[in-house]
């Protein structure tokens, strides 16, 4: 995103980049990752960590499963994921300097056998995954590149696989991002419509299994990054000027105001190819006891019971 080219060629990804998003919280390509806030008292590391959670939950990951991440930014998702899971994560990114970062942290983490970063287009990976994750990615592929992105994330999951789309998205109907946002924050990015990414998602053969709107969210993270930029807005000023710190606060003042009044929220959309590839209620995401074997074998169960009935053939 704009913010992170600005820090990657102006700046640099030292102290400066490490202090404003808070360290451990670069959790994708994007400046300003959506956090997820189960209460609102949580500061943003909790929040960005119960937002890997909640998306690694949604991906129902088994021992052994692979996972593509497209878009995978810095690397923290694709960690996330192999320490909490026996699994191994593939990530995409298209920047050579987020490449280094994420693949310098998975070697200090000891996971470089377990997440792999390429320089690669997503397009253009030949794998098939069990799952496919993709945080702050699709509303930047552009509208008539929609359908090709859907395509891609059904060709590369597996029959029985699951994937987690995060992405901005606007509550109202299909419209043009804003001229003053395009020009100088987001060129040649489009916010979806909910009816839009549901449009491309059904022509590609993908199943919606789930939905979620997170609506109060983004806000509540830009609230705290207004704070983190105010902390450092010295350090900027002197390298790149008033102008820039005066568009920098105005971008995220108007960004969270779109987020709490305005129609803008971040979908959560859950995919499979085989309808009986994902639980039919929610209850796995937030019982925490339950393990993910019992998750399986209840579902298992019922589909059995099914098809003993003949409901399911």
């Amino acid at each position: 995103m704009w913010f992170d080219r600005f820090l990657e060629d102006k700046v640099g990804v030292g102290t400066l980049k490490l202090e404003f998003e808070g360290g451990e919280v670069r959790s994708y390509g994007g400046g300003k990752p959506c956090a997820y806030f189960e209460r609102p008292d949580m500061d943003l590391e909790e929040a960005q960590h119960a937002k890997c959670e909640h998306i690694r939950k949604k991906l129902l990951l088994r021992p052994g499963d692979t996972v593509l991440d497209i878009g995978c930014g810095w690397g923290s998702l694709a960690l996330h994921l192999a320490r909490r899971e026996d699994v191994r994560v593939v990530g995409v990114t298209l920047s050579e300097e987020q490449l280094r970062v994420a693949r310098q942290r998975a070697w200090e983490e000891g996971l470089e056998d377990r997440v792999e970063i390429r320089l690669q287009d997503y397009r253009e990976v030949p794998e098939t995954f069990d799952r496919v994750v993709s945080v702050g990615m699709f509303e930047h592929v552009g509208a008539p590149y929609f359908g090709t992105y859907f395509r891609k994330v059904r060709d590369a999951l597996a029959p029985d696989g699951v994937a987690l789309i995060h992405t901005i998205g606007r509550l109202t109907p299909p419209s043009l991002t804003n001229p003053w946002i395009r020009r100088h924050i987001f060129p040649g990015g489009c916010i979806p419509a909910l009816s839009e990414a549901a449009a491309a998602v059904e022509r590609s053969g993908l199943v919606q299994a789930d939905i979620e709107i997170l609506r109060l969210h983004y806000a509540l993270t830009l609230a705290h990054w207004q704070q983190r930029f105010q902390a450092l807005r010295s350090i900027v000023a002197e390298r790149m000027g008033e102008r820039f710190c005066r568009m920098w606060e105005f971008y995220l003042a108007v960004s969270e105001a779109a987020f709490r009044w305005r129609g803008m929220a971040v979908f959560q959309l859950q995919l499979v190819r085989d309808p009986c590839a994902a639980p039919w209620t929610r209850d796995y995401l937030y019982t925490g006891g339950v393990g993910q074997r019992e998750v399986e074998r209840a579902l298992e169960a019922a589909v059995d019971t099914n098809l003993s009935a003949g409901i399911v053939r």
